[in-house]
């Protein structure tokens, strides 16, 4: 996107569209990967739950962001939106409490059964938050980047 001075343009194709397919996928991996492991990490049992929500709600996101353009839902999903929003910065500073508190977890079942967790579930947990982290780094990389290539000379 640009503004009015046209410093900011557009990610390229392929690249935009990588990052809506991620985007588009991830929330419903998320939902799977916790509901599979609901109960599979005794050590920090929020972790699972963490991954459930963070997905219904990335989700719900979605279809608030859709609503406006087709149907009748008028000036109420942007207050929806934004509650929604806060609800998921709020739950994303929790997940990070949960999730690298207890890193590295013993992954052995065998070994202790009241203070371990699943590695599939942890894993994935600990990189769908790093994940985040790199797309902001890289959104405000691209955003600052854009701006003094292409403003510099305004």
């Amino acid at each position: 996107m640009s503004d009015s001075n046209g410093c900011i343009r557009p990610l390229p194709g392929p690249v935009n569209v990588c990052i809506k397919v991620i985007l588009c996928v991830l929330p419903f991996a998320e939902f799977a990967i916790g509901a599979i492991y609901q109960r599979d990490c005794p050590r920090q049992p929020y972790v699972a739950i963490y991954l459930l929500v963070t997905g219904v709600v990335s989700i719900m996101l979605a279809v608030l962001s859709i609503l406006p353009s087709h149907g009748h839902f008028g000036n109420h999903s942007a207050i929806w939106s934004g509650i929604v929003s806060l609800f998921f910065f709020c739950w994303f500073i929790a997940g990070n409490v949960w999730i690298y508190s207890i890193y590295e977890p013993n992954y052995n079942k065998t070994v202790s059964t009241e203070n371990y967790c699943n590695k599939t579930l942890y894993l994935f947990a600990f990189w769908t938050i790093n994940f985040n982290y790199i797309l902001l780094g890289l959104a405000l990389l691209y955003t600052c980047c854009s701006r003094l290539c292409l403003c510099g000379g305004d």
